[in-house]
């Protein structure tokens, strides 16, 4: 299911959710342009995680830089567009600079929870997915009851259907769960789930759980004349 809109309105300009969106095209522009050099490029600022448990000292700024990189305009593309949709409601409710520090976060956290998880691997991680999730899980804590527009391919055709922020977000997150569990049991067959990083969408998703809760708004207390006036 393609996320396509959500019902909730941001009351400012989310200009780190826009600035973080601009610099992940720019980066991929550049990658772009690199030709034959874009691996060794991506072997570099990736996180490799052979080589960060080998070096942690030295490997340890491409645990930041990593979340930058895309391997594809797909893969940009749908992360991007994830980000748009549903940071600009983060960001509102944290405020800027919060939201910056939160997002580059989450996003470390997720790259060292899927080091973890694939600690022999030579091949790069790269991508925002990570971080986004974190968006994620911030959004579902902060907006529970939004609704959510969808897309939903059903063999040659497509249909929109609309679900409240917590199922949608929730199937989200249990599925990611579910596969990254699936991969450790049969890594050999399912090849490391096709190169997607199941465990740092999962552990970036937790990261916003448990740090939305300190940005819930408290209820309004109503006041009633006679707490004022008792006689």
């Amino acid at each position: 299911m393609i996320p396509l809109a959500d019902s909730v309105h941001s009351r400012t300009i989310p200009l780190v959710n826009i600035s973080l969106i601009l610099l992940n095209v720019l980066v991929f522009i550049y990658e772009y342009s690199l030709g034959r050099a874009l691996d060794p490029f991506l072997f570099t600022w990736g996180v490799v995680p052979a080589q960060l448990l080998a070096n942690p000292g030295g490997e340890w700024p491409t645990v930041l830089t990593a979340m930058f990189l895309h391997g594809g305009w797909l893969h940009l593309i749908s992360n991007m567009w994830a980000l748009w949709i549903f940071g600009d409601n983060v960001e509102d409710r944290m405020g800027s600079l919060t939201y910056l520090i939160f997002y580059l976060g989450a996003g470390m956290i997720a790259s060292l929870a899927q080091v973890f998880f694939s600690a022999g691997s030579g091949l790069p991680l790269i991508g925002a997915s990570g971080a986004i999730a974190g968006v994620l899980g911030a959004y579902l804590v902060l907006f529970p009851s939004a609704r959510v527009i969808g897309l939903v391919p059903i063999f040659f055709f497509f249909y929109t259907l609309e679900l409240p922020a917590i199922i949608f977000l929730g199937f989200w997150f249990l599925s990611q769960l579910f596969i990254g569990a699936a991969s450790l049991a049969f890594a050999e067959t399912m090849q490391n789930a096709g190169g997607i990083a199941y465990w740092a969408h999962a552990a970036g998703f937790v990261v916003g759980l448990l740090v939305a809760p300190f940005f819930r708004r408290r209820p309004r207390q109503r006041y009633w004349p006679d707490q004022y006036y008792p006689f």
